[in-house]
């Protein structure tokens, strides 16, 4: 498993279904550059379980990451009409209806590889013909991309383990924080708490209080 952070995330133009109904083309997190944070998650697969909850998670609390001038892309290895017809789906049919970000299609599984969240990976047989040895969705990625294009956290579940969107906050407001006041934050940190000024004296002073 490749560790993106410090990197720059990799870049990209695909389909993405954007307002919950608008098929767009070319569709990039080099949109962002330079103007807003990015929330990047991937998902299994569309029509699913576990997925539903989560996407679903996210666009309850938009408002929380939009406050925070943080843009938040999903992605799975479905194709955009996929995307849209759950997206045009009712939540008792297990659909996701109301969710208005932006769900990006990665059909090629290129984006999941570059990503190196593919639960799998590309191989011959014994015939030369190409085949997938494992499961051809993406793992539970979630990568904060701070404005510079740097992937700054990152997160691999597996398929069956479903992520905390309040943890996706506070790291936000960890790396905020950070950025603003130039103070480290320690385990278990939330916005509002005590941080600690990156120096000897500063973590014994943290310690010792």
């Amino acid at each position: 498993m490749s560790v993106l952070v410090g990197k720059k995330a990799p870049s990209f133009k695909t389909d993405a279904v954007i307002n919950g109904n608008q098929i767009v083309q070319d569709f990039s997190l080099d949109q962002y550059l330079g103007k807003k944070y990015v929330l990047f998650y991937f998902y299994p697969a569309d029509f699913t379980f576990v997925c539903p909850t989560e996407i679903l998670a996210f666009q309850e609390k938009i408002d929380e990451f939009e406050k925070r001038n943080v843009a938040v892309v999903g992605c799975s290895v479905d194709s955009a009409f996929s995307h849209w017809k759950w997206l045009q789906s009712e939540l008792k049919e297990g659909g996701i209806k109301g969710v208005k970000y932006p769900i990006v299609a990665d059909l090629s599984k290129t984006i999941s590889e570059n990503y190196d969240v593919l639960a799998g990976y590309y191989d011959y047989d014994d015939d030369n013909q190409s085949i997938f040895i494992g499961t051809p969705q993406a793992y539970r990625g979630l990568f904060l991309i701070d404005k510079k294009g740097i992937v700054r956290h990152q997160l691999v579940n597996d398929m069956p383990l479903g992520r905390s969107v309040d943890e996706a906050l506070r790291t936000i407001d960890a790396l905020q924080y950070f950025e603003e006041n130039g103070e480290v934050c320690p385990a278990n940190w939330k916005k509002g708490e005590r941080a600690i000024k990156p120096t000897q004296e500063g973590i014994s002073d943290y310690l010792s209080n």
